[in-house]
């Protein structure tokens, strides 16, 4: 396309925690790598973000992966993949937003509900 802003799928490697790019939420084909020591550290500068959207984790070891998944403060892990469950709840933690959309549980967010109380 010759008109609009458009970014090629960019990663941006060696990052320190920080770096604007690392502490802000990024909406585009943009991955920001940081190296780490251990599965540990990792959690330690993932969790250190004010945002949490999504998070992903690959490793060879699913249930690596899934403990892993399992300590991260965000609202959404891809372990192994890139792909959601549009019917389960998406919705982030911190300043990534309150409440949760899709599925039938995203319907809760639409839904006002009201308890009445009478006397027994």
């Amino acid at each position: 396309m010759s008109t609009g802003y458009y970014v090629a799928p960019t990663l941006i490697a060696e990052c320190r925690a920080d770096m604007t790019v690392v502490q802000e939420e990024l909406f585009g084909p943009v991955v920001v790598a940081m190296p780490f020591d251990d599965d540990d550290h990792a959690v330690e500068l993932a969790n250190q973000s004010p945002f949490g959207l999504y998070d992903y984790v690959y490793s060879k070891n699913v249930s690596r992966g899934f403990a892993v998944a399992k300590r991260l403060r965000t609202g959404n892990v891809g372990v192994n993949t890139t792909q959601r469950n549009h019917e389960t709840p998406f919705g982030g933690f911190k300043l990534s937003g309150i409440g949760r959309d899709g599925g039938s549980f995203g319907l809760d967010c639409y839904s006002e509900l009201q308890s009445v109380v009478w006397p027994a």
